[in-house]
């Protein structure tokens, strides 16, 4: 059996438990809601359905992804995704930003639309 030394055991450890961490490492488990969006959204980098790839969303400016092509109205809107601003587009993304080609009329619900924003930002 190979001993490895306690430093690089606790490293391995708080890796592990990294993982389990929304926001750190693997996504977390997609609520029920999110179905709607994987109709038309991959969680997987690279991978483009009728709409981007979600994966590594937060943080990223809105249609910058070079291998999709958006609409000029969302290259142009100078959002930068993360919490405050990805629920104001799944409320209505014609409203927050008029001219995109997102064909989604939102989620009214309050509660739902949290659920999907937090799942969102585990997306890596």
């Amino acid at each position: 059996m190979t001993k490895f030394p306690r430093a690089a055991g606790a490293a391995m450890l708080l890796a592990l438990i990294a993982l389990t961490i929304p926001g750190h490492g693997a996504a977390a488990e997609p609520p029920s809601t999110f179905a709607q969006c994987r109709a038309c959204h991959a969680t997987e980098p690279g991978k483009h359905i009728f709409g981007p790839s979600l994966a590594g969303v937060a943080g990223r400016k809105a249609g910058s992804l070079a291998d999709f092509s958006y609409s000029d109205a969302l290259k142009a809107s100078g959002l930068t995704w993360n919490e405050a601003t990805l629920d104001r587009w799944l409320t209505s993304p014609q409203k927050a930003v008029p001219g995109t080609r997102m064909p989604f009329a939102g989620i009214r619900d309050p509660e739902t639309r949290r659920e999907v924003v937090a799942y969102l930002l585990t997306l890596r």
